[in-house]
């Protein structure tokens, strides 16, 4: 059997698939989460969908046949995206697992579980035991009904519940390039944005595992080429590109020039406080500082959090925040059961160009009122180390403050800013850096890279 330890992580289970997981952790991991559940809400069924990978289906049964075994019911939700598995998670009203590595090579596969109403499960909420029982994988209590499989179409479903909450039949007419990167994009789009006023022009929406255009990881800027050529091209208002799973969207102006996530979240927060049904809008610590002056001018409260869509999630239940938004472009809305939903993000987008006449490019620029280096990974044999002399090189210098929030981020007084922080898995450092202008950027990022990679 391939070994657990490696591949439940902080937020769900990944790894290379049959070296590292296989059917037969697939099952234990379904016994033990359908137990998991049972035990603490007396969950009768879990719900179930996968992505387009070659493994992804015989995973999800096998993974299915462990839940059976306890007693418990799996409806199959068939091929979806990682936010449709959250709309059925929290319509249903039952636990939900996902079969995906998401942007994630095609030689991996993955699990991203949840509770009733699409609550994470976390290393610190469920996947700690959840480990210990799969490893285990012996019950005492024999099971005391015969649980079903079922199969059901959600997918009108899904795309019904977001076009009630964005509206965008009254919009402008569009012309919008979409790269789905043979990914969930390509099920998922021509469905919610069927018959309205957009012209969808389709970049890989074959459903493909193997990923043979690029990788379905749009953070990476050589796999937005594409898209930037095609709206370049085709004259296009805007392009969106999702990564595997479709649980996060990138957005690029008319011009090609990919739009920032933080100015994405600035700009979905304004809309959600204009609704006047709350005023928290929670946003990791690496968005740009943008971010919180804009929602405190609209009448919002902005909450600062750790990264990790667990922390968000969690924030945005302490605080019933109405939206939260992070760097890496999942954003997460309190109408969909606090989940990250890249189409929802995207429809914003798209009902707020289309709403007024200018271009995106000089609507978003309001936005964007900083200058950022982007995440910067270095590798290091003593993260601890690098990270302890960075701080001790910044700390007594006047007017700067100093957290450990998450990492360390150092604010100097001319309003530039940086955080450090080591990988949860890899030997790496990641920096980023914001700052008034360029120049200012660029000293900062260099001195503190001169000191990680001393």
């Amino acid at each position: 059997m391939s070994g657990l330890s490696s591949v439940i992580k902080a937020y769900d289970v990944r790894g290379v698939v049959p070296d590292e997981w296989d059917e037969d952790v697939a099952r234990r991991i379904g016994a033990a989460f359908a137990e998991l559940v049972r035990q603490e809400s007396g969950a009768t069924a879990i719900v179930t969908a996968h992505d387009m990978r070659d493994s992804s289906v015989p995973l999800s049964r096998a993974f299915a046949e462990g839940v059976l075994s306890r007693g418990v019911d799996v409806v199959e939700a068939g091929l979806g995206s990682t936010d449709l598995l959250y709309f059925a998670s929290g319509s249903l009203g039952v636990p939900g697992a996902m079969f995906t590595a998401s942007h994630n090579p095609a030689q991996y596969n993955g699990i991203k579980l949840c509770r009733a109403g699409a609550t994470p499960v976390g290393q610190e909420s469920g996947l700690a035991t959840l480990r210990e029982w799969a490893e285990r994988d012996s019950y005492d209590r024999v099971p005391d009904r015969t649980a079903s499989i079922s199969q059901r179409d959600l997918l009108p479903a899904y795309a019904a519940h977001l076009r009630s909450l964005v509206d965008l039949s009254t919009i402008r007419p569009l012309r919008v390039v979409v790269d789905a990167g043979n990914g969930m994009g390509g099920h998922t789009v021509p469905v919610v944005l069927a018959d309205l006023p957009l012209e969808v022009l389709p970049l890989y929406f074959e459903l493909d595992g193997s990923f043979p255009h690029h990788e379905a990881n749009p953070l990476d800027p050589a796999n937005l080429v594409d898209l930037q050529a095609e709206v370049r091209r085709t004259g296009a208002d805007l392009g969106l590109a999702f990564d595997g799973d479709a649980d996060r969207v990138f957005v690029v102006d008319e011009r090609g020039e990919p739009v920032s996530p933080s100015a994405i979240t600035a700009l979905v927060a304004v809309r959600e406080l204009a609704k006047g049904r709350g005023t928290t809008v929670i946003h990791n610590l690496i968005t740009s500082r943008a971010v919180p002056e804009i929602v405190r001018e609209h009448g919002g409260e902005p909450v600062r959090t750790r990264v990790g869509h667990s922390f968000i999630k969690a924030e945005m239940a302490r605080t019933d925040a109405v939206f939260g938004g992070e760097h890496s472009a999942h954003y997460y809305f309190r109408d969909f059961w606090r989940a990250d939903t890249g189409m929802l993000a995207a429809m914003h987008v798209l009902a707020a160009l289309g709403e007024q006449s200018r271009p995106l490019s000089e609507l978003t620029a309001g936005y964007s009122r900083y200058v950022a280096s982007g995440e910067i990974n270095s590798t290091v044999a003593d993260a601890a180390g690098r990270t302890r002399a960075v701080r001790e090189a910044f700390e007594g210098e006047d007017g700067v403050t100093v957290d450990e929030l998450d990492g360390l981020t150092v604010e100097l007084p001319d309003g530039s800013w940086f955080n450090l922080r080591a990988s949860n898995t890899e030997p790496l450092l990641r920096l980023n850096v914001e700052a008034p202008d360029e120049a200012r950027m660029t000293g900062l990022r260099d001195r503190v890279l001169e000191m990680v990679r001393a």
